[in-house]
């Protein structure tokens, strides 16, 4: 069995096409600092080109769960993907135990 490394945040998405230059300004301007400041490093990010899945999936990983827990009832948890949600739809994420490598 591997060791857990810390805590990995996924979030998928899809990305609106009218919305993508917005998007990635937006993402690397306030949504990748905020998730710093919160103790998150950004791990991933992929992009689906065919098939059925979401066209964007990201990652963050932390090193404790007191940090994904802050990180779930802070305010700036949901004030953050309401603003994503301006340039996505059908935003999910999961909490997963970290163990590096690609994980879904």
């Amino acid at each position: 069995m591997e060791d857990i490394l810390g805590y990995k945040i996924l979030l998928s998405y899809e990305i609106k096409q009218e919305s993508l230059q917005e998007y990635y300004q937006f993402v690397m301007e306030r949504y990748v600092p905020a998730m710093q400041s919160l103790g998150f490093q950004m791990s991933e990010a992929w992009h689906t080109a065919y098939g059925n899945a979401p066209n964007r999936l990201v990652g963050f990983v932390c090193r404790d769960r007191q940090t994904i827990d802050s990180l779930l009832d802070s305010d700036i948890w949901p004030d953050i993907n309401d603003m994503l949600a301006t340039y996505v739809t059908d935003f999910h994420y999961k909490v997963i135990p970290y163990r590096g490598g690609f994980q879904i």
